[in-house]
């Protein structure tokens, strides 16, 4: 019996950074039985596979379990037909489902698709963003393409290709620099060197397989910033970044502390109510003062919040209120405002917490 709510993973990434060479890695991975890999269209993967059945509404199934479909006019309308095959015994078992994007595709609207249906929330999970980047080209798409930043901003994981190729060698270093500089929060593997089996890639999500329990650190980045990988950067190689770059920021939130509930949600209702459009991706764990032994967890794409979920007890012993964003043209000074406020900490230079309660902005004339 599947067990609910499923997996989705989102795999993105500009034209020409391999998502299907991995898509057909993942397709033979044993241990990804029993996923359904949802692609936009057939004719543009070229999927190295036997395909032993073919169904209607643009179902294949594959000889080793796994499925594929297109996505037949809404995302919604695919991933509401998995659970329908589900629940009538059409599929006998779904464990995981992977969602590729196209490659000038911003990856945020696929993300609301999956977190915002009232009745799909209850069916999938949005585990995690994978980010392919080519290490040929990828510094001249970052320059040229705002969509492909936006795809390394919002992702837990980013892959980086054909770092073995010899053309990639004088852009190697520049570009994981400036990967980590666009993401600090998220994992950056170099994909050519790396031994882990496909199906690893996949697991970016809050809850660790292997260790059966959640992992905070990963999932938040705590540890970001840090070098994942090792390829002797050095100072000799030096970019004109496009101006993209600075728009797209990460911000870290921290309270060592528990917060009330209603605090955290005046801060979620505000920020959201007022900058919305420019959170593209929101991840918290949350030390509530009512239930403070229960960790509450957030998770947002702009204004659109997935229904607040809790943890049975704390992983670890690194408790208090942790908030990841991740804003274009997000402005920080309002955020630490508005978040100094719901933890009972103002900042120095804010000393009427109630005037910045209302007009957080400090913009004449602005009420809530």
């Amino acid at each position: 019996m599947t067990p609910f709510p499923i997996p989705v993973s989102i795999l993105t990434g500009f034209l020409g950074a391999g998502k299907t060479t991995l898509l057909n890695r993942l397709l033979k991975d044993p241990a990804l039985k029993d996923t359904a890999v949802i692609i936009n269209e057939f004719g543009e993967v070229a999927i190295d596979h036997l395909l032993v059945e073919q169904s209607s509404d643009g179902i294949i199934a594959l000889s080793d379990g796994c499925l594929c479909c297109t996505v037949r006019g809404d995302l919604v309308d695919t991933l509401a037909d998995l659970v329908d095959r589900l629940q009538t015994g059409k599929l006998a078992a779904l464990s995981r489902v992977v969602v590729e994007t196209t490659g000038l595709a911003d990856p945020v609207p696929v993300l609301q698709s999956v977190m915002g249906h009232p009745a799909l929330v209850q069916a999938f999970r949005l585990d995690g963003v994978i980010t392919l980047v080519d290490a040929v080209n990828g510094m001249a798409t970052l320059d040229a393409h705002l969509e492909a930043a936006r795809q390394v901003a919002v992702a837990d994981r980013i892959l980086v290709t054909k770092t073995d190729l010899p053309e990639a060698a004088d852009e190697q270093a520049g570009l994981f620099d400036r990967l980590a500089a666009l993401n600090p929060r998220a994992q950056i593997v170099d994909l050519a060197r790396n031994g882990a089996a496909p199906s690893a890639l996949l697991q970016c999500g809050l809850y660790d397989p292997a260790t059966r329990t959640a992992d905070i650190a990963r999932w938040l980045g705590s540890d970001a910033g840090q070098a994942h990988h090792d390829h002797g950067h050095g100072d000799g190689h030096h970019h004109d970044h496009a101006q993209h770059d600075a728009r797209l920021r990460s911000h870290s939130l921290v309270h060592a502390g528990p917060v009330p509930y209603s605090a955290i949600e005046m801060f979620l209702d505000l920020l959201l109510s007022v900058h919305g459009d420019r959170v593209l991706r929101l991840k918290g764990i949350i030390e509530l003062s009512e239930d403070p032994g229960r960790p509450l967890v957030v998770h947002g794409v702009q204004r659109l919040l997935h229904p607040p979920a809790r943890l049975p007890a704390w992983p670890d012993d690194l408790r208090g209120t942790r908030l990841v964003l991740i804003g274009m043209d997000l402005p920080e000074d309002y955020v630490r405002r508005l978040f100094a406020i719901i933890t009972a900490k103002p900042a120095v230079d804010t000393p009427d917490r109630a005037a910045l309660r209302d007009n957080p902005l400090g913009i004449p004339g602005f009420m809530r």
